[in-house]
């Protein structure tokens, strides 16, 4: 059976699932250099991505559509275009009512035909899409085994529910925080830099706005947490309406007014770090709070989904309590994983499938049909002969191998990689993508060394979470460290098929150092790099590497 999910809003793009197995998961953010968080388009779109993968419409046994809502005219549908005209496209609602609407609820609809073959289409809640593709990719599922799922996305409230495949249901648990998960962005895009990409009304809808949290969690470390301005905090957020939380400008108002009464003497920076512990120590006290009342005794499995386990302090901080016997955030815990997510659905629904078989790497191809810009130069150039080069000549080097990562981060085939020995490095990489001085680098390490580097060092291939630099590594990789200490870690395992598992294999070889630098290659505001010319042309870096071949700028470019 082939299943078509569709994204059509924000983060929009396609997957497609034959039985249980992803065949592929395309973003419209990484197609074509588009702006992150790209919405797919017009509904034409669909076809001309399907063929593009070999595909035809006619070829899918069911279409799915994420669920939404768009306005209170249209309030459970998706505004799209069909055909170049507007349309608000009937969906399932954004949520389900959690205790009075089935989360697995399928919605038929035949407003649209994606396909002659297969009439109309379906759609599942947008809250059912992050927890069961959560689900579906977590080992938990590979092994038939029962899982908690929390879903904490923007528009929704953080809520717990439990995932019980031998039968395939999901019941709602318990509603864990009042505080939709957008908050820490409404709340930063008040302070310190934000203030230029705020949004003038309504939450926003570009993508700077979208950018604020991961940008903010980055700020956080120029400021101090101040435990003492909890219950500021506290009558802050209780002396405002639910609606007043949900609007930007509002919750500005209310900041503006009240900040020197009940935060004096505190930084933008120092705001922003306090917030953002605040908001994860009641995550967390809810979330143990039902826990132990639940579960005496044991230590259930945890799943998390929704843009909200971006955040790696909260996932670390759920990760330290040791409630969970074991915790998974797949890749795409956000709406980059929609598409993904809400094929799921159908799979659970129409077979007999609970687990998806998956690669990371299954974001679109690399597009070779585009001439490099005049005077670059390629040789052969294999992974050995790379961590050859990055030894001896520090430069960074732009990857770009094999299919795109799904999800935000750059995993290895979309990156760019340097040496992690110099602490200027990190000031070098940022200054090269025209970032922040603030903004952090990432290590990418050699899974069977991580535990020697890193604190704790577990297995984390996603970058999800937090770790620290052990001391004697301090020194040693200071490129990777973030001004607070952390480190957003990358695992990867020597006998993985990636080639940048074969470059840092051959750079620790060369130098005893199983860490390199790992940050995405993109022009900014936009989706990775589609292929080597665009690469070129951007310019920035003077080495591109790409499946077994060298491209080198010109000297006179440089």
């Amino acid at each position: 059976m082939l299943i078509c999910g569709i994204k059509l809003s924000h983060d929009g793009g396609i997957a497609v699932i034959d039985g249980n197995r992803l065949l592929f998961s395309v973003e419209a953010e990484k197609i074509g250099n588009s702006a992150r968080h790209s919405p797919l388009g017009d509904l034409r779109r669909v076809p001309d991505l399907l063929r593009s993968e070999g595909l035809e419409p006619a070829d899918i046994d069911r279409f799915v559509v994420d669920g939404w809502k768009s306005s209170a005219e249209n309030p459970w549908s998706v505004s799209t275009s069909k055909d170049g005209e507007p349309i608000a496209l009937p969906v399932a609602p954004y949520e389900d009512g959690f205790l009075s609407a089935d989360p697995l609820h399928r919605y038929a609809f035949t407003a649209h035909d994606f396909g002659k073959r297969t009439p109309g289409y379906v759609s599942y809640h947008h809250v059912t899409n992050h927890l069961l593709g959560a689900y579906c990719s977590s080992p938990f599922a590979a092994r038939g085994q029962d899982a908690l799922a929390l879903v904490w996305d923007g528009g929704t409230t953080a809520r717990l529910y439990g995932i019980a495949p031998a039968q395939g249901a999901v019941r709602p648990v318990a509603r864990l925080l009042p505080l939709r998960g957008r908050l820490f962005a409404l709340f930063s895009s008040h302070l310190g830099p934000f203030r230029e990409i705020a949004p003038k009304t309504g939450i926003g809808a570009d993508w700077r706005y979208r950018s604020i949290p991961g940008k903010a969690m980055a700020y956080a470390a120029l400021g101090h947490v101040e435990q003492d301005a909890f219950p500021a905090l506290d009558a802050f957020l209780g002396g405002m309406s639910e609606a007043a939380r949900d609007s930007g400008p509002a919750l500005g108002r209310e900041l503006t007014a009240r900040r020197a009464h009940l935060f004096p003497g505190m930084s933008d920076a120092d705001l922003i770090a306090t917030f953002q512990e605040y908001l994860g120590r009641a995550l967390v006290s809810a979330l143990a709070t039902v826990v132990r009342g639940r579960h005496k005794g044991r230590r259930p499995r945890l799943v998390t989904a929704g843009g909200c386990a971006l955040n790696i302090k909260w996932n670390s901080a759920i990760r330290a309590t040791g409630l969970f016997e074991e915790i998974w955030v797949p890749p795409f815990p956000n709406d980059s994983g929609a598409a993904l997510g809400t094929a799921c659905c159908e799979m659970v629904h129409s077979t007999r499938h609970r687990s998806l078989a998956w690669d990371v790497y299954s974001g679109p191809r690399l597009r070779r049909d585009r001439a490099l810009p005049e005077g670059w130069r390629s040789r052969a150039c294999d992974e050995r002969h790379l961590a050859g080069l990055l030894h001896t000549d520090g430069s960074p080097v732009v990857v770009l191998s094999g299919r795109a990562e799904i999800g935000p981060r750059a995993l290895g085939n979309r990156s760019i990689i340097a040496p992690a020995t110099d602490a200027g490095t990190k000031d070098l990489l940022n200054a090269v993508k025209g970032r922040e001085a603030y903004r952090p680098v990432a290590p990418v390490c050699l899974a069977h060394r991580a535990r020697e580097v890193f604190d704790p060092g577990c297995d984390d291939p996603f970058m999800l979470f937090e770790h620290r630099v052990r001391p004697p590594w301090v020194s040693r990789i200071p490129a990777v460290i973030h001004l607070d200490g952390t480190a957003r870690l990358q695992t990867v395992s020597p006998t993985s098929r990636s080639a940048i598992a074969r470059v840092l294999t051959a750079h620790e070889e060369l130098t005893g150092v199983p860490v390199l630098c790992n940050t995405s290659a993109n022009l900014g505001g936009r989706g990775f790099f589609p292929d080597v010319a665009s690469a070129a042309e951007w310019g920035r870096a003077r080495y591109i590497w790409s499946d077994g071949r060298l491209f080198t700028r010109p000297e006179q470019a440089v």
